[in-house]
C-alpha cells in the first residue's frame, strides 16, 4: 500500500488534505457577481499550508464549471519577469494581436521567458512598444467578454518584478479590470512588498494568516488511513499541535513504523525532521531580538506577561513590539494573558542548538 501521508513542501496532499476555511472564504468572495475583494495575502510560518490552500483556491476556478463561467486562471513564477508571463499567458489565452507591431516584443526569445528581458526590435516603423499598454488592451478584450482572471503568485518577496507587476496591477484595479489576486508569503515578506511606496492597495488587501488544523479532523484523517483506534490517533493529532507538515510528517513515520515500535519509538525521528527541515530555517531567518523573546520561552507551556518582562531583564521595552511581529510570524499564540509556542517541540530546538 502506498503511503498516503506526504512530506513534500508545496505539494496538495492527494489522500490527506485536511480542510480549512480559509479557501472557502476566498472561494466564496470571488464567487459574486462584484466581489468585495481583489486580493488576498496568505501568510504563515513554513509548512504551515500556505502553498496547499492557494492551490486548492486555483484548483476550484479550473472546474470546468467555472471556466464556463468565465474564469482564467494564471500562475506566475516571482522570481521571473511577471509581466511578460502574464502577458504570455493571455495570448496563449487567444487574447493577443495577430500580428505584433514592426518594433516589436520578440514572442519567440522574452515571451517564454528565454529572453533577458523585454525585447524590442528595430524595424521601419517608428512604433513603441509599451507591454503595459499591450496588456491593457488584452484586459479590455477579456472585460467586454466576460472574463475573469486569477492570478496566484507563490512565494512572495521584494524584488523588481513583484514591484513592476503589483504597480500595474494597481492601475488595472483602479481600470476595473477583472482581475483578481491570490499570493502567499512569509509574513516579513509580505510586508516589504506592502511597505514599497505607491503600493497601498496591497498594504490595505485582506491577510489571511494559515491556522493550525483541527485536532478532530487530524485524528479521524489518521485513525482512517493508518487504520488505528482514535485514542491513539488524538494523540498523535496532540502532537502535531495542528502544524501541517508536522501532521504529514507524524503519518509518513507511522506509516513506516515496525510493529514493535510505539508511538513514542517515533518521537525522535519526528524531531529531527522537523529540525532540519523547517526549524533550522526559520531560525535562521528570525532577526536576534526576536530570538532572544522566544528563548525565554522554553521552560514551560505558557507564560504570563510579567514572567516575560523580567526575563527578559533590560530588553523588556519593546517587549510588545517583539511578541506582535512573532505572533504574525506564526510562532507565537496568545491565549487571555498568557503565550506560548505554537510549533511542536520548537522549545527543544531552541535548547538543543540555539542556546
Amino acid at each position: 500500500m502506498q503511503n498516503p501521508f506526504t512530506t513534500t513542501f508545496s505539494k496538495t496532499p492527494d489522500y490527506t488534505y485536511i480542510t480549512t476555511e480559509q479557501p472557502d472564504e476566498i472561494i466564496a468572495n470571488f464567487n459574486y457577481e462584484n466581489p468585495s475583494e481583489s486580493v488576498y495575502k496568505i501568510t504563515g510560518v513554513r509548512g504551515s499550508g500556505k502553498t496547499v490552500t492557494l492551490a486548492k483556491v486555483e484548483s476550484e476556478f479550473r472546474k470546468d464549471e467555472r471556466k464556463a463561467d468565465g474564469w482564467i486562471v494564471i500562475d506566475l513564477n516571482p522570481t521571473r519577469d511577471m509581466l511578460v508571463q502574464f502577458a504570455s499567458q493571455l495570448v496563449k489565452e487567444g487574447f493577443g494581436k495577430g500580428e505584433t507591431k514592426s518594433r516589436s516584443l520578440n514572442l519567440s526569445a522574452s515571451f517564454i521567458g528565454t529572453g533577458g528581458g523585454i525585447g524590442v526590435s528595430a524595424e521601419k516603423s517608428d512604433s513603441f512598444f509599451d507591454i503595459g499598454t499591450e496588456i491593457d488592451e488584452m484586459l479590455q478584450k477579456i472585460q467586454k467578454k466576460g472574463h475573469k482572471i486569477l492570478v496566484g503568485i507563490d512565494e512572495v518577496s521584494k524584488n523588481r518584478g513583484m514591484i513592476e507587476f503589483t504597480s500595474e496591477y494597481g492601475r488595472w484595479l483602479r481600470a476595473g479590470y477583472p482581475v483578481y489576486l491570490v499570493c502567499t508569503g512569509l509574513y516579513e515578506n509580505i510586508m516589504e512588498v506592502s511597505n514599497v511606496k505607491n503600493l497601498t492597495f496591497f498594504r490595505r488587501a485582506t491577510t489571511i494568516k494559515t491556522e493550525p488544523l483541527n485536532i478532530v479532523r487530524m485524528s479521524e484523517m489518521y485513525r482512517r488511513r493508518l487504520e488505528i483506534n482514535i485514542d491513539e490517533a488524538v494523540k498523535m493529532a496532540k502532537i502535531t499541535r495542528g502544524y501541517a507538515y508536522a501532521f504529514q510528517e507524524l503519518g509518513v513515520l507511522y506509516f513506516k513504523k515496525q510493529d514493535e515500535e510505539t508511538l513514542e519509538d517515533l518521537i525522535p525521528s519526528l524531531k529531527s525532521e522537523l529540525f532540519s527541515y523547517s526549524y533550522e530555517k526559520i531560525w535562521e531567518e528570525l532577526t536576534e531580538t526576536d530570538r532572544e523573546l522566544l528563548k525565554t520561552l522554553t521552560e514551560k507551556e505558557e507564560y504570563k506577561r510579567e514572567e516575560i518582562i523580567t526575563l527578559m531583564g533590560e530588553k523588556a521595552g519593546n517587549y510588545s513590539m517583539y511578541r506582535d511581529r512573532l505572533l504574525k510570524r506564526g510562532l507565537l499564540e496568545s491565549r487571555r494573558a498568557y503565550i506560548s509556542l505554537t510549533l511542536p517541540f520548537f522549545a527543544d530546538y531552541i535548547k538543543d542548538y540555539c542556546l
